[in-house]
């Protein structure tokens, strides 16, 4: 699904945010990228996601050339992936069914499609009965809850998820953590950027390990392994 080929990326600061990476993530893993703040997790999501292009290397998605995507292209691309970050970016003054029905807005689905599908995933989530709660009555786990809604409403093949775990407590990050396996089962490709490194130990799925820019480790089955006892 997506690959690397000798990717850098260099900031016009003079920054090397990640230096030469060769990377594979296939249909249906669900891989931890871990490391010390700075070591690159961010800009490979936002690589993955088009923010940001390499200073050199190419980038596949699907087999084609994402880097070679213009204007509807990248726009598709984006279509196929779900977001989700850790201060929730959600739109204040909508409530959570309007914050998960704006992501289909903008992609032109129909009025009645959108009343079908956005209680479905909010339900999915465990948000049935919070459809019509704005961001401020909702708890930082509801909050986040429905970034995931907002982010598989789209029936993404990819979601891309960056310390989603952040401003939560350990109780909430774990019933996440279980959301997201279950979306992973359904065959949704699930790549996770994370200081949280018991959930990452417990869950021993695939960890890429990154420092200084660099691939240090790609383990199926893997622990975080940074400085923890």
């Amino acid at each position: 699904m997506i690959q690397f080929y000798n990717v850098t990326k260099l900031y016009p600061n003079g920054v090397k945010a990640i230096n030469d990476i060769s990377l594979r993530i296939k249909q249906g893993d669900f891989a931890f990228l871990v490391g010390p703040s700075g070591a690159g997790k961010s800009t490979i999501a936002k690589l993955v996601f088009r923010e940001e292009k390499p200073t050199a290397g190419q980038i596949f998605f699907n087999g084609r050339n994402a880097l070679r995507f213009r204007g509807r292209e990248v726009v598709a691309m984006r279509r196929r992936i779900g977001m989700i970050f850790q201060d929730f970016r959600l739109l204040p003054r909508k409530t959570a069914f309007e914050n998960v029905a704006f992501a289909l807005e903008v992609t032109g689905v129909s009025g009645w499609e959108i009343r079908k599908r956005v209680p479905e995933v909010l339900k999915q989530v465990g948000l049935e009965k919070k459809v019509d709660c704005f961001p401020e009555q909702l708890s930082g786990g509801e909050q986040q809850r429905v970034c995931v809604a907002r982010a598989i409403v789209k029936n993404p093949v990819l979601i891309l998820a960056d310390e989603p775990t952040g401003n939560l407590d350990p109780e909430t990050s774990r019933e996440l953590m279980e959301l997201f396996v279950q979306i992973n089962q359904s065959g949704t490709t699930i790549v996770i950027a994370t200081h949280a490194w018991d959930i990452v130990n417990e869950m021993k799925k695939r960890v890429i390990a990154l420092e200084n820019g660099r691939i240090v480790r790609d383990e199926e089955q893997g622990s975080y392994g940074y400085g923890v006892s």
